[in-house]
């Protein structure tokens, strides 16, 4: 089990897979490195890096939960790359993920070979974010991970059509655990609620505008579900008018977020890592 230890001392886990072009995937909010397991398969030649980030999967949780935001989780996947000896990655990020990476290219844009956006921009909105905060840091009430499955084919039922139940199962084992006396339990720190709260009552809200435009040199593919509550229309379109040279994707039958193995998702990362290439 590969983990490092980041400088302020927590261990955290992330897997290294393949060889070729590095590819750094970074997950959605409470997500981890299952997050990419169905795009894995379609990214053969490259070497796919897959970080749980503090608090989330197999990694530590942190003593200040109020660590828990992008800036930090920024610093480090930077420290995960020192940790590789790799000057640069091309990052795929899911939703918190791409935050992430427009903050990488404000910060440290040297650093990134090219970025792919997966259902993520500089304007969130607000049905989607209040969503997210109805269930963020509450294990659901289910017996099993078979309920849970059923629960997300209900839930999505409408922004994720015709999606197998065996993919919704899947889906259930990376983001819960069945306990020993039954029941469900997050694979992240419960307290990361406790966070986005803190953090949306102290205004350290960063403006993700100016973060994307640091990303006006950095090759980049935008990838939108056409369902999606939290990545509308107008926003990628104004993406678009910000950096010219943007490769787009709209996943018909998809919601927040793609799964990514979506013919549409799989052209639009292939097209971007050809670029880079």
């Amino acid at each position: 089990m590969a983990r490092f230890t980041t400088s302020d001392g927590l261990s955290l886990h992330y897997e290294d897979e393949g060889t070729g072009a590095p590819v750094l995937c970074l997950a959605g909010l409470t997500r981890n490195s299952a997050d990419f397991a169905f795009l894995l398969p379609h990214l053969a030649g490259c070497r796919v890096i897959r970080l749980d980030y503090r608090g989330r999967g197999q990694s530590d949780h942190a003593p200040d939960f109020m660590s828990y935001n992008i800036l930090t989780e920024a610093r480090d996947a930077v420290e995960l790359l020192d940790h590789l000896g790799l000057p640069r990655a091309l990052v795929i990020g899911t939703s918190r993920g791409g935050l992430i990476a427009m903050a990488l290219a404000y910060l440290v844009p040297d650093r990134l070979s090219g970025v792919v956006l997966n259902d993520i921009g500089p304007e969130v909105a607000t049905e989607g974010l209040e969503r997210i905060m109805d269930y963020v840091g509450r294990a659901p009430d289910l017996p099993d991970l078979d309920t849970a499955a059923s629960a997300l084919a209900h839930i999505h039922a409408t922004g994720f059509p015709g999606v197998p139940l065996a993919r919704w199962r899947a889906q259930a084992e990376a983001m819960f655990a069945e306990t020993p006396g039954g029941g469900l339990a997050l694979r992240y720190d419960a307290r990361l609620r406790d966070a986005l709260i803190g953090q949306a009552g102290a205004g350290e809200a960063p403006d993700l505008w100016q973060m994307f435009d640091a990303l006006r040199e950095v090759p980049l593919a935008a990838i939108r579900g056409a369902n999606s509550d939290l990545l509308s229309p107008e926003t990628l379109r104004k993406m678009q008018a910000r950096h010219p040279g943007l490769i787009t994707a709209t996943v018909p039958d998809r919601g927040h977020v793609p799964f990514l193995d979506e013919p549409e998702a799989l052209a639009a990362i292939h097209a971007l890592l050809d670029q880079t290439e």
